[in-house]
């Protein structure tokens, strides 16, 4: 099976990614998670990105803030998936993170969640490795089924309790 890489601009990144470490642990999808910044180790983001592919990986998640340049950068580096997570920050509430992610110029795309959206990006990582996984395609039946019963339960007993 083919991993996915999270990079993270500052381990300040973390937290948010705690979501994504959790969906690709319960799927069983190994990943690796990394530090390296779009502007202060420019080399060392290039580096993981034009080395993913011979690594093993299928995707990579890339989690920044403010300027949130990383994904971009990983993604010109790379022919991988790459699916960023702009990070909140206390410049405009994230606002500055999601433009700076979703505005890439033609012909380096990068698929972008919603601001701090590491388990939706987590999510889409596993969506795309499952198309050439069926034991992974499986699990994802599973999980959707889940979400639904989830929802229908929780209709039932809103409708019992509001029954007249």
């Amino acid at each position: 099976m083919k991993k996915v890489i999270i990079i993270m601009g500052s381990d300040s990144d973390l937290p948010v990614m705690q979501g994504a470490i959790s969906q690709l642990r319960s799927f069983g999808v190994p990943f690796s998670v990394r530090i390296a910044s779009a502007h202060r180790t420019p080399a060392l983001a290039a580096e993981i990105a034009s080395s993913a592919e011979a690594d093993g990986a299928g995707v990579i998640i890339a989690a920044a803030g403010k300027a949130a340049h990383l994904a971009g950068v990983l993604a010109a580096h790379t022919i991988l998936p790459v699916v960023a997570v702009p990070v909140k920050s206390s410049t405009m509430d994230g606002l500055d993170s999601l433009l700076s992610t979703v505005q890439m110029p033609r012909g380096i795309p990068v698929a972008c969640m919603a601001i701090d959206g590491s388990d939706n990006a987590a999510l889409f990582a596993i969506q795309m490795l499952a198309l050439s996984d069926a034991g992974l395609a499986e699990k994802l039946h599973a999980y959707k089924a889940g979400l639904a019963a989830k929802v229908e339960q929780k209709d039932r007993e809103i409708s019992a309790e509001y029954a007249q």
